[in-house]
């Protein structure tokens, strides 16, 4: 059936490049070429796929054109100014899009463009207009009500989707004015130039009111906040303990001394782990929740958690990839439960090197739940009384971080990279109002997990690529060359170089790097810089390596619990444990893993941008207290426009140029600093300054800095 579809869509598309074919509609080419009406379906569904490929396009009146040399299929970012960028896979440079040229094509759209040809060619950037947009990214608006008298306007919050919506009366909904809002747009306005039309399906609240600001963040970047019915209804009738007869068949640990360490506020516990020394060294078990006995597949359970991809982890809230009671509840590995696992057994030499491993189906029985600043007080701060109260675990706890400081070693010498940046975590009142920023804790009881789940990792994705099984793997390729000549640039100024052969760096250049960089003052603006450097890591089908961790051969198998590809490949190596991996279901994952990679990925993406904004917000708030007050930063960027200057407690803020007192300043970008026209002032990357807070404003989740008048003073005394 695939083939078929696949000749029928090459044979349509050879008609429309030929020379008889004349330019028309997608209903009269199907009367033109005679599709019977039982395949009306999927004769759209193959004009679709080749407009998704950039094979053919639409004009404004409909018709057919097959792709010219100046047509580019690509996504479209759109800047606060109105313009914007189209990003076309495989092609370095993007194409510029004016606002007049944009045609109702809004931020994310997949979108066909065709080149300008007056401008291509003569050493300009490339210049476009959208032709037609192939998929919409966004259908909803998250925004403020503007209501008038009869009707009304959502303001969106992200002025890059969209600046307004309008909203006739009949779609208000009861929405009153001030009010945040979900608006789903219901016509883009592609005709006529017409304003784009919507209706509230979501309120969520008055600005200010406990919440409301985190939730908008999440609900913009399409993040899911309540689970169906059918899925709910799937999640209550779930177990609250394991049956004897679910444990019937499985390798029984349950006398296996095991603890799980996390946070404090933990609910969802994954993963578990135990250690065993002996006279050749150890047995390393790690047991993660097996999920994939309560998620079957093609469930309502499975189909959200693919829908969501991942949980997602904001200042104030969780949004789980799965209902609560999977888990916090049945999937969890609570203390003194009998719980499901999907272990991984690891027999390692007193170096510390996997010498042989076992996966098996077993069940277990944690018997301490411990968190990071208990192990930490016992193996790190030798506190007396922690010592006491977990006695039973001090030889296991002990051998723990004797081993996971050989695994760190190991690394060290394959040349994996460790970026160790000063996190921070929020801390809200009870109205959830930011009135903290303080940096998150990494200590040796947080390294000894993150050891033994990247080891664990490792050893299970070279026993399936050597199988040579469907899987997902996490692959993080190498750094694109033009980067690192770019990063190569900037910390020549600081005395500092990275080797490279050809167009490839060794991890291992970037691990001396930091390595060097530690106590420097530009240390923590170095790191940054270098992990921009690097590319994104992604999940896919094939074991491409993964670069930071200098390692051939990684893959995410340790946290089912919130995050999909976990919880798929699970469910392989279950199938393959039990000899059902026949031949008609690898061929089922071959089909379905390369879409499951990729929507992973950008799923995650979502994830990652709604807690990258959430954070802004809150530092943004906590600093509308700190107006006036100085302290000192270090210079993160200087562009065209001001200076970026990051604070010790990880907010980052704007000097902006029109707010430089006493002269002109103009931005040099060979030497990533701006010097005052007159005065000779220079403000580079890396420098420390004082500044002094200017304005902090929560719609656009930015602090603006000035120049303090100490600092002001000091370079005029010099």
């Amino acid at each position: 059936m695939d083939r078929l579809h696949e000749e029928r869509k090459n044979g349509l598309f050879e008609y429309i490049v030929s020379e008889e074919y004349m330019p028309v509609k997608i209903r009269q080419l199907a009367m033109i070429i005679g599709v019977p009406s039982n395949e009306k379906k999927e004769y759209r569904k193959i004009i679709d796929e080749l407009l998704a490929e950039g094979k053919i396009s639409l004009d404004s009146a409909g018709r057919i054109h097959p792709q010219s040399d100046s047509v580019r299929v690509g996504t479209i970012s759109i800047t606060a100014k109105g313009f914007g960028f189209v990003t076309v896979e495989g092609e370095q440079e993007d194409i510029f899009i004016s606002d007049s040229d944009i045609n109702c094509a809004m931020h994310g759209d997949k979108v066909c463009v065709t080149l300008k040809k007056d401008r291509a060619g003569r050493g300009k950037r490339r210049e476009g207009r959208v032709v037609s947009i192939i998929e919409r990214a966004t259908v909803n608006i998250v925004g403020t009500l503007d209501k008038k008298h009869d009707y009304g306007f959502v303001i969106s919050d992200n002025t890059r989707q969209i600046k307004d919506l309008f909203i006739p009366a009949s779609c208000i909904h009861g929405a009153k004015d001030g009010q945040k809002v979900v608006a789903k747009i219901t016509d883009y306005g592609e005709n006529m130039g017409k304003k784009p039309e919507g209706e509230i399906i979501e309120i969520l609240g008055f600005p200010g009111e406990k919440g409301v600001d985190v939730l908008s963040i999440a609900k913009a970047c399409g993040i899911p906040e309540f689970f169906p019915d059918e899925v709910l209804n799937e999640a209550k009738k779930m177990p609250v303990e394991v049956d004897s007869k679910e444990a019937a068949g499985r390798k029984d640990i349950r006398e296996w001394l095991t603890i799980t360490i996390d946070g404090e506020d933990a609910k969802d516990l994954d993963d578990a782990v135990t250690l065993r020394v002996e006279e050749d060294g150890y047995t390393l078990g790690v047991h993660i929740a097996d999920v994939t006995h309560y998620v079957r597949e093609g469930s309502a359970l499975d189909k959200e958690a693919i829908e969501r991809g991942t949980s997602t982890y904001l200042v104030d809230r969780v949004i789980p990839m799965l209902p609560v009671e999977l888990s916090n509840g049945i999937c969890s590995l609570n203390a003194g439960t009998d719980r499901l696992a999907l272990s991984c057994i690891m027999k390692l030499d007193n170096n510390g090197k996997v010498i042989s491993h076992e996966i098996a189906e077993t069940v277990i029985n944690v018997n301490y739940r411990m968190t990071y600043t208990s192990v930490n007080k016992i193996v790190a701060l030798d506190d007396a009384e922690e010592k006491e109260k977990y006695a039973e675990l001090l030889p296991m706890l002990t051998a723990m971080e004797e081993l996971a400081r050989k695994r760190i070693e190991i690394r060290r010498k394959q040349g994996s990279i460790d970026f160790d940046f000063p996190e921070s975590k929020i801390i809200l009142d009870e109205n959830g109002k930011a009135i903290d920023i303080k940096p998150y804790e990494r200590n040796i009881a947080t390294r000894i997990i993150e050891e033994f789940m990247l080891v664990t990792n490792e050893t299970v994705a070279e026993d399936y690529f050597w199988q040579e099984q469907p899987f997902l793997y996490r692959s993080h390729e190498i750094p694109d060359a033009g980067k690192m000549h770019e990063l190569s640039i900037f910390i020549s100024n600081f005395g500092l170089r990275v080797k490279s052969q050809g167009e490839y760096t060794h991890p291992m250049e970037i691990q001396k790097l930091l390595t060097e960089i530690k106590g420097m003052k530009e240390e923590n603006l170095i790191s940054r810089l270098t992990l921009r450097s690097m590319k994104r890591a992604r999940y896919t089908t094939v074991a491409e390596g993964h670069f930071g961790l200098a390692s051939k051969y990684y893959t995410h198998f340790t946290s089912p619990i919130r995050r999909y590809p976990d919880l798929q490949i699970h469910r392989i190596i279950k199938e393959n444990l039990r000899g059902g991996l026949k031949q008609n279901r690898i061929e089922h994952y071959n089909e379905i893993l390369p879409e499951i990679a990729d929507k992973s990925s950008r799923l995650e993406r979502r994830a990652e941008e709604a807690e990258r904004e959430v954070h802004k917000l809150k530092k943004a708030e906590y600093m509308t207290a700190h107006i006036g007050e100085t302290y000192e930063g270090v210079i993160s960027g200087v562009t065209s426009w001001g200076i970026y200057v990051e604070l010790p407690n990880t907010v980052e803020g704007m000097i902006r140029l029109e707010d430089m007192r006493d002269d002109d300043y103009r931005y040099y970008e060979d030497k990533f600093c701006v010097e005052g026209r007159y005065s000779g002032k220079v403000y580079a990357l890396g420098q420390r300054i004082t500044i002094e807070v200017l304005r902090a404003d929560l719609d656009t989740r930015t602090v603006d800095f000035i120049v303090a008048e100490e600092t002001k003073d000091a370079e005029d005394a010099d």
